[in-house]
């Protein structure tokens, strides 16, 4: 085979090739675009699927938050006739019911918030405690309830609710 002959197929082929590689690389800058495209597509449908279930459950956290409160705890649970401790263990059982109750919210919200929420409900459990052990076996539960009240008035701290409240209204601002 002569230089003339190999020159003669590269004339041919070398055309081709070229061709065949802009045409390779253009078809696949455009389907990757094309996957991108869809891929964001995809995004934005479950996004915009998710967010009602989303926003459903910031709802019920806050409800859960406002439904611990000690003032709104206090006043649903509190019945005619109680004593401290029994008013103690309805608070708590009440508390922790609420809580259980909401759980599967914690996969809708960020860990932080749902770390905070947690925290939430062992503090005002915890208050709750510390404020009962200080009371008289006779003590009633206006005293404890009270007593309860006036702990957030003494040490000039809001409701641990109402700071998490606001986190997770922060949080659901971010989404918007």
């Amino acid at each position: 085979m002569a230089w003339t002959d190999i020159l003669e197929i590269l004339k041919y082929t070398l055309p081709s090739i070229v061709v065949f590689l802009t045409a390779y690389f253009i078809l696949k800058t455009y389907l990757q675009s094309e996957y991108e495209k869809k891929q964001l597509e995809v995004r934005i449908d479950n996004f915009k699927a998710a967010l009602p279930i989303r926003l459903q459950a910031y709802e019920r956290l806050a409800l859960l938050l406002e439904r611990i409160s000690p003032n709104n705890l206090i006043h649903r649970v509190n019945k005619q006739g109680m004593n401290a401790r029994d008013l103690q263990l309805a608070l708590i059982s009440n508390i922790r019911l609420e809580f259980e109750h909401n759980q599967a919210q914690q996969i809708y919200v960020s860990g932080a918030t749902w770390m905070m929420i947690v925290q939430v409900k062992e503090e005002i459990v915890s208050i709750i405690n510390r404020v009962a052990v200080d009371l008289p076996e006779s003590a009633t539960s206006k005293d404890l309830s009270r007593r309860i009240l006036e702990y957030f008035i003494n040490n000039e701290q809001s409701m641990p609710t109402q700071k998490a409240l606001d986190v997770l209204k922060a949080e659901v601002k971010k989404i918007y």
